[in-house]
């Protein structure tokens, strides 16, 4: 007769089971009849009863056992391995255990594995313990594994005891998972200090694609834009593969690292320097339990802090809704609703149908919005234009000094912080010189290499600005060790932003920090007018320059003092 939980659903093992004898299935399901006391891992009945069934259908067997010592699911593996099923998520984040625990046989007499440890350290399992036969004799041995906390010099993210004679085991479980999870709570307490989420950077770099040195820059980037985002860097994984994996990215002995460096280093996010399919998201998700982002998300989400004006933030919540209507594709029919009536029967709409509609519904509201938005700005501009004044904007890589040059040449107070995407609503001021000459002076988002094209409706502002310009002012860093290439990722978006017949100035910031040496060769490669923002008087050749193409009729032309003056 089979077992049947308290519902009265019937108990049965799960995983090989296919070419067992009836009886065989019969006593593997009895299995769940028998108890084990919350202070033993295993008792010495159930393992010799286990190593016997093991040996009987050539298979590895398992139970996962609850702290109440009832065997929640009795797993049949094949004779190499034995493969856990989808246990859904942990209970209750990092500090607690998923109070289950693993006791399963080997064939051989061998110790844990490495899938073995991987599966303890990925379902986050209270422990899990091997039980074999010694050839010599037939004696039950059994050795175990459960998690520690991270500690200094510890590699490792488990601890292992034994092997032993499965008598000579001498573990109170109860009293060890209990004092193991308070430690657990006081590594957390002490390293969650600011609250901020704790992650690992991946970058999987194609052979042949990419040089080392490009693949540093933009693992660096990417470092920059999580702090940027207030998220504590606690690894960064690198790979080189032949070819990235079509599910997963990483290659799966690397995943199944990632897992285990994420449990030990106390990582509740994983964030990809590529972009993810929702798919690959899923995936990586489902193998990792944790939260998967790339960097297009990375980098939306610093956008969404750093949005001030009305403006800004619809344009980023519209560019993050749209990113986010591919990933809505996780279907739980167990979330469908039923509804009656008159034209209304059937299964109705589920959540996840219901979820996309809303979120369709708020993209078209929020679009309608930014076309009356526009619709203002273009307005302003108009204004603007039947003035006369000419408009100069300052473009360049992100974190160049472009809020900084903002506020030393019209005498502002511009947030400027060393931070990527510090400013993403532009920023006009009025630049004035002799003769009643007066300039606007605008103030613009940075960019980025590889900017994805889901990224530019929150740079819509700032791109019409642009568009406007008479004249762009592009900044660059001379004292990035990457600053040429810098330079051609801003020329090759403004090329396909069709900016690439607008006038510009080129303009190399931050002499300061490298020697005029190295100022001076940086600024010959490039064409470049040196400069360092924080200084007024170093900026006096940009503002010449500026003046010489707005107003070409007058040589002479200068500021009417330093910058930073009347305004």
């Amino acid at each position: 007769m089979a077992c049947a939980n308290s519902r009265g659903a019937v108990l049965k093992a799960e995983g090989h089971t296919t070419g067992l004898k009836p009886a065989q299935t019969r006593a593997l399901e009895r299995l769940y009849r028998r108890r084990v006391p919350r202070s033993l891992v295993v008792t010495p009945d159930l393992a010799g009863h286990l190593l016997d069934l093991s040996d009987e259908i050539g298979r590895r067997l398992g139970c996962l056992i609850r702290r109440d010592g009832v065997i929640e699911r009795v797993l049949v593996g094949d004779a190499v391995k034995l493969k856990l099923p989808d246990l859904g998520h942990v209970r209750a984040g990092t500090v607690r255990f998923r109070g289950l625990r693993l006791v399963h046989t080997h064939l051989r007499p061998e110790p844990l594995n490495r899938e073995d440890l991987v599966a303890l350290t990925h379902h986050r399992l209270d422990l899990t313990a091997a039980i074999w036969r010694n050839p010599a004799g037939g004696a039950r041995m059994i050795e175990l594994a459960h998690l520690v906390p991270p500690q200094p010099g510890r590699s490792d993210p488990f601890a292992r005891m034994g092997p032993m004679l499965v008598e000579r085991l001498d573990l109170d479980l109860d009293r060890h998972l209990r004092e193991l999870e308070a430690e657990f709570a006081r590594a957390v307490k002490s390293r969650r200090v600011d609250g901020r989420d704790r992650a690992i950077l991946v970058h999987v770099a194609v052979r042949g694609e990419t040089t080392h040195a490009e693949m540093e820059a933009s693992v660096a980037e990417l470092r920059e834009l999580a702090r940027t985002a207030g998220v504590d860097v606690a690894d960064v994984v690198v790979q080189v593969r032949e070819r990235r994996d079509a599910r997963t990215i990483l290659g799966k002995g690397r995943l199944e690292d990632l897992n285990t460096s994420a449990m030990q280093l106390d990582a509740d996010l994983v964030i990809f320097d590529h972009e993810l399919t929702p798919a690959q998201a899923r995936s990586i998700g489902d193998a990792t339990d944790r939260r998967v982002i790339d960097r297009s998300q990375l980098i939306l989400d610093i956008f969404a802090q750093h949005a001030e004006s009305q403006d800004g933030r619809i344009q980023v919540e519209l560019a993050q809704l749209k990113y986010m209507l591919p990933h809505l594709a996780r279907r739980d029919d167990a979330l469908s609703r039923l509804t009656g009536g008159i034209g209304a029967r059937g299964p109705g709409e589920t959540k996840l149908e219901e979820s996309r509609r809303r979120v369709r519904e708020r993209v078209a509201r929020l679009e309608r919005e930014v076309k009356e938005l526009a619709r203002r700005r273009r307005q302003r501009r108009a204004e603007r234009s039947r003035t006369g004044v000419p408009v100069v904007a300052i473009v360049g890589y992100t974190n160049v000094g472009k809020s900084t040059l903002l506020n030393t040449l019209t005498g502002s107070d511009v947030v400027a912080e060393d931070k990527l995407f510090a400013t993403l609503d532009p920023r006009s001021r009025r630049l004035r010189f002799p003769r009643e000459r007066d300039a606007v002076i605008i103030d613009t988002v940075g960019f980025i290499r590889r900017l994805p094209e889901a990224l530019l409706d929150a740079f819509r502002a700032t791109l019409e600005e642009m568009r406007e310009a008479d004249l762009l002012v592009h900044l660059c860093d001379a004292s990035d060790p990457e600053v040429e290439r810098q330079v051609s990722t801003v020329e090759a978006i403004l090329a396909e932003l069709e900016l690439g017949g607008t006038p510009r100035v080129l303009v190399a910031n931050k002499i300061d920090r490298v020697t005029p040496d190295d100022a001076r060769r940086v600024c010959e490669r490039l064409g470049a007018i040196p400069c360092n923002a924080l200084e007024p008087a170093s900026t006096l050749p940009v503002v010449r320059e500026i003046g010489r193409r707005l107003f070409p009729d007058d040589h002479a032309l200068l500021p009417a003092e330093s910058p930073g003056g009347v305004r």
